[in-house]
């Protein structure tokens, strides 16, 4: 069962999408940390499934335009239109 679902991100707002993926990634630095000293980890499978979550996120983000950017593309498409 993944850590985050599809469905769930493009739900949440891009601040608690932000939010979340620094915690994922601060979980992900700590058991490669804890692999890297040595120690043992209790799910090794937990690495996958969040570096999967991770990749999610990060792809929703790209995938909605911001609103500031949308308004410059629009802008650019008319100028060249124009010209």
């Amino acid at each position: 069962m993944p850590i985050v679902r599809l469905k769930d991100v493009r739900a949440m707002s891009p601040e608690d999408r932000r939010k979340r993926l620094t915690e994922l990634r601060t979980e992900l630095i700590r058991l490669r940390t804890m692999i890297k000293a040595g120690g043992a980890v209790e799910n090794p499978g937990r690495i996958r499934e969040l570096r999967k979550a991770v990749a999610r996120i990060l792809t929703i983000e790209s995938e909605q335009p911001e609103p500031a950017k949308e308004g410059k593309e629009k802008e650019k498409k008319k100028e060249s239109k124009e010209a």
